[in-house]
């Protein structure tokens, strides 16, 4: 318990560095940090590191995907998401197997990520002083439903190579 309690407030840390980067941008080293002490003492590269990958380049190409669709706006034109809210998404796969391990039936990871995704999405955007141009209301229902979806999805991939190394012949 002391080990998940650990990444739940890793996690926390690693975040909000995050969110208040775009005035700080020194406080990228706290994720960066996050992630080393994460690989280091609740687990390993070996374990984790496809995990922590897969979900940098599956969360920077879904948000960066929805930046060109308009739904979030930088105040600046790009068309790949910022640093800050890439290195959110090897934040919360270090959570995946830790401290939101409890969320590995389907409907749990469901549920979590309907109701906390778009309210982190939403602090974060008031934090980080990003717009939601079709407005809070439908931008927060969208994200309900791409994180009842994909939160599972996550679960799903972190725990797979887990499963195919228990099953026996």
């Amino acid at each position: 318990m002391p080990k998940q309690l650990a990444n739940a407030v890793l996690f926390q840390l690693g975040w909000f560095a995050c969110v208040f980067s775009p005035a700080q941008p020194w406080l990228l080293l706290v994720p960066l940090i996050v992630l080393g002490v994460h690989l280091s003492w609740l687990s390993s590269w070996a374990q984790e590191g496809k995990l922590l990958l897969g979900a940098l380049l599956l969360g920077t190409l879904l948000d960066s995907l929805l930046l060109n669709l308009g739904v979030f706006d930088f105040g600046q034109p790009r068309w790949v998401i910022p640093l800050w809210l890439a290195l959110l998404w090897p934040l919360l796969a270090s959570t995946l197997k830790h401290s939101l391990a409890w969320t590995r039936p389907w409907w749990r990871a469901s549920l979590l990520g309907a109701i906390t995704a778009p309210l982190s999405y939403y602090a974060g955007a008031q934090l980080a002083g990003v717009r939601l141009p079709y407005g809070t209301a439908p931008t927060l229902l969208g994200l309900t439903l791409l994180w009842a979806v994909l939160l599972p999805l996550l679960q799903h991939f972190a725990w797979q190579p887990t499963q195919r190394n228990n099953r026996t012949i």
